[in-house]
């Protein structure tokens, strides 16, 4: 059990962001927390530029330690961010830390820059919270912060609320988490007898589920690990906490930060299970995306950097002007690559990254406009386009009409033939949904380029492979549907999301 520190008193974290403001993330002038109302950052790093930059935009808001020693874990904090050379001296020590701190949250932030990020493995998610890549403008590294030690301080307040249910059902309701009691039985269902407001937002579902085990949630696509972990947990009676696909009502993917932990009555029997959900899409998103491009950095800038000085090489050491030009043509066209890539990189961040959209589009009119610019661009290609006759088609799905050009670019770019062909069709599919096909009639993809969507360690090899990832993260954001079916005569990419994510 974690000792008590200033969040485990029962203050709030006070105050608002900074109020020197640094770039972008400028904003208004907020005021300085009370000393005596503010939470405890730890900054396990070493005594950089970095750290005093990190300590001066954090102090408004928080009261700031910094340490380099792994040690200092052992003290009390409600927030601590690592850098990539203080993670891997400490990635031990925090599993210990955090069973100190159980059944409470004491979250962990792993600090990223360009030349540290590569080597960031999916392994390093399993203790940490979120990874945030340096230089970060004030505001955002505050906000995000913020939502850590928040999450703290409601795990410590719900530590208290179980105990005593039933009066503390209205905090319970009113909770910024998802929250369910489900009533422990001798089979394998464990019934839902509560659920607070948080989990209806979460999930669409309401009072219509009472009796049933949770299971509901669960999916085609939810992963065998994560529920045998659950089920696991659950015969043996002890907490377990687990990142798994959840559907909601309406059909919508959606990653859940799940906790369960058994209640026992005065023998020790249990006789509940309280549930925590938390919605996590976002983060699972950059854990992938961090993943990929450190991938990109490894592996194509690498091997086409190595190209370049080979050839470069070969100029020097080759009299022959024809090899000489063979050698310029092949730097060029690998430098061409090597923007391509650039341009492929920031492209996905620009259409992945922002938040939902204030307001719907109208995707009739993108793909009026998409199918006018192929059609200029590539004149001897037939693009067609058949779209619902009955009005504007509206959605608040981000990045969905770049993914949709990016499909239907790539489809005339990588066809050969002399008339290309690709058509573009939409329908809706009740309730509530959008479906999406771009057929052509090229070569196919290689299969190695889409089994990656599924086997996450296979190594990258081409820079055209972002724009897959791109359609896969822009529909994954969405919670949608996404697929792929190639051959030797063609290829039909799906993508399928809500109207309204």
């Amino acid at each position: 059990m974690d000792s008590k520190s200033d969040a485990e008193s029962g203050g709030d974290d006070g105050g608002g962001p900074p109020d020197r403001p640094a770039g972008d993330d400028a904003g208004p002038a907020l005021s300085r927390a009370p000393d005596g109302d503010r939470a405890t950052v730890l900054l396990l790093m070493d005594a950089d530029r970095d750290r005093g930059l990190l300590s001066d935009a954090l102090s408004d808001r928080y009261a700031v330690r910094t340490a380099e020693s792994p040690d200092a874990l052992n003290g009390e904090f409600d927030c601590c961010l690592l850098d990539a050379g203080a993670f891997e001296a400490a990635a031990d020590a925090i599993d210990t830390r955090r069973e100190r701190a159980e059944p409470a949250f004491l979250p962990f932030v792993l600090l990223v820059s360009e030349g540290s990020r590569a080597g960031l493995g999916h392994a390093a998610w399993e203790r940490v919270d979120d990874v945030i890549e340096l230089p970060v403008g004030r505001r955002a590294l505050v906000t995000r912060v913020s939502n850590l030690v928040e999450r703290r301080r409601t795990s410590l307040r719900f530590r208290r609320t179980v105990a005593d249910l039933r009066r503390k059902e209205r905090a319970m309701d009113e909770a910024p988490v998802g929250i369910t009691l489900a009533r422990a039985t001798d089979g394998d269902d464990s019934p839902l007898v509560y659920h607070n407001r948080e989990f209806e937002e979460l999930t669409g579902y309401g009072d219509e589920i009472l009796g049933e085990d949770c299971r509901f949630l669960q999916g085609p696509d939810t992963g065998e690990e994560s529920r045998a972990r659950i089920r696991r947990a659950l015969d043996e009676d002890r907490p377990v906490e687990v990142d798994i696909l959840n559907y909601r009502a309406n059909g919508q993917k959606f990653w859940n930060r799940l906790s369960i932990a058994p209640l026992r009555d005065k023998e020790g029997n249990v006789t509940s299970y309280v549930g925590f959900q938390a919605d996590i899409t976002e983060r699972k998103i950059r854990e992938r995306r961090l993943e990929v491009m450190a991938r990109v950095l490894n592996h194509n800038l690498r091997n086409k950097m190595n190209l370049i000085e080979g050839y470069a090489d070969l100029l020097r050491d080759d009299p022959d002007e024809e090899s000489r030009r063979r050698s310029l043509d092949v730097i060029a066209e690998t430098a061409s690559d090597l923007t391509g890539i650039a341009g492929a990189v920031q492209t996905v961040d620009e259409t992945v990254s922002p938040p939902g959209l204030d307001a719907p589009i109208n995707l009739r009119d993108e793909l009026v406009e998409l199918r006018d610019r192929l059609r200029s661009r590539y004149p001897d290609a037939s693009v067609t386009i058949s779209l619902p006759d009955d009005g504007p088609i509206e959605t608040t799905a981000v990045g969905l009409p770049v993914a949709v050009s990016e499909a239907a670019e790539n489809a005339v770019k990588h066809n050969d033939a002399a008339t290309p062909s690709v058509e573009v069709r939409v329908e809706r599919r009740p309730p509530e949904w959008i479906a999406i096909e771009v057929e052509d009639d090229g070569p196919g993809i290689p299969d190695h380029e889409t089994q990656v969507l599924e086997a996450g360690e296979t190594s990258l090899t081409h820079a055209d492979r972002l724009g897959i990832w791109l359609m896969y993260w822009v529909v994954a954001k969405a919670g949608g549907e996404f697929d792929i079916d190639t051959d030797g005569e063609g290829t039909t990419v799906r993508l399928e999301v809500p109207v309204r994510p």
